[in-house]
């Protein structure tokens, strides 16, 4: 696996540098959550697999008896401020009010709470006043480019499909931070990615850049299609495949191994699905004879109870390798005495 050279137009040049004053700033000023926090995030523009990746750790670390709250930004959630989404008992607020990825975890972790806010300190502060009892460890979703609030590791992830974006920032290229910026990773995770020796790949790949920790590959776990009241969908289920999302096209490849995809949709990442959008989505399942339309789990919060068609979820899991969560324990320790379910 081998990175792609430094970027060397002026534009390039500038936008790098502009981040690390950025990094500079905010590492004097940066506040400290009395908590451990641990940060999930990624050098690109969407599609690297990342809110599987936080499901799994913040379920990783109930099972093992820490007290989770997971601190979201609430991307395109129209809500302002802090906003508990979830107490551990599901979700208490939409989609269109605290974004879609918070929503989705919310219903997928019983017992871990979910915050967004832009000032991810203000609503760990609010959940350590609001919560009884409070949460013993703070997950940042989406968090390795908010500098704002201090935390006690890093994780950066990387997609398969295309780890490193091609090596170019925005607006040419698909990377948000410079591939220097993962010098400041504690670990980097391949998600997509069933090889165990692709992570320790990965790591490689980006020493050139000052990255210094371990790599581990995520692969995807493929669940069985299921409607939204729980019914299976079958390997013959005629279905209309739909996704918002940043990279479809492993949606859609799944989609196929599982059902009879009789036609697909894709749209822009996040998208709200006006009422427009519904009713083209129903003519099409109408004129394709569709018996459901399948769709990915963000998208489903989106679509429950807007859609006129049977509407079902194929879900998409991260399981990071077993190396990883061996890692993982060790940085963190035991959880606080006295917190253990």
């Amino acid at each position: 696996m081998n990175t792609p050279p430094p970027p060397r137009s002026p534009w390039q040049l500038l936008y790098g540098a502009a981040h690390a004053v950025r990094r500079r700033y905010w590492s004097r000023r940066a506040a400290r959550l009395p908590r451990p926090v641990v940060s999930v995030g990624n050098l690109h523009f969407g599609g690297a697999g990342k809110t599987p990746v936080v499901a799994a750790i913040a379920a990783h670390l109930r099972d093992a008896g820490w007290r989770v709250a997971i601190l979201s930004r609430g991307y395109r959630g129209r809500g302002r401020g802090v906003r508990m989404v979830s107490v551990g008992e599901g979700p208490l607020l939409g989609p269109r009010n605290a974004g879609d990825e918070p929503v989705l975890l919310a219903g997928e972790l019983p017992g871990v709470a979910v915050l967004v806010g832009p000032d991810r300190a203000a609503a760990g502060r609010h959940a350590l006043q609001r919560l009884d009892p409070a949460p013993d460890l703070f997950l940042l979703d989406d968090g390795f480019s908010h500098l704002r609030l201090e935390r006690d590791l890093d994780l950066l992830v990387f997609p398969a499909a295309d780890p490193f974006a091609g090596g170019r920032l925005a607006p040419s290229g698909r990377l948000r931070e410079p591939l220097r910026s993962a010098e400041r990773a504690d670990a980097v995770l391949l998600t997509g990615s069933a090889e165990p020796g692709d992570g320790a790949a990965l790591a490689g790949a980006l020493r050139p850049y000052g990255f210094r920790g371990p790599g581990f590959a995520s692969p995807r776990v493929l669940a069985a299609p299921i409607g939204e009241r729980g019914e299976p969908v079958g390997p013959g289920a005629r279905v209309l495949a739909i996704a918002a999302i940043a990279r479809p096209e492993p949606f859609f490849a799944a989609a196929r191994t599982c059902t009879a995809v009789v036609g697909e949709r894709a749209f822009p990442d996040h998208y709200d699905y006006p009422d427009a959008a519904l009713r083209a989505i129903e003519q099409a399942s109408r004129e394709l004879a569709a018996d459901w339309v399948l769709t990915t789990g963000k998208d489903r919060v989106k679509l429950h109870g807007r859609l006129r068609w049977p509407l079902a979820e194929l879900p998409l899991r991260a399981a990071p390798e077993p190396a990883f969560w061996s890692w993982l324990d060790g940085r963190l320790g035991p959880p606080p005495a006295g917190t253990h379910r």
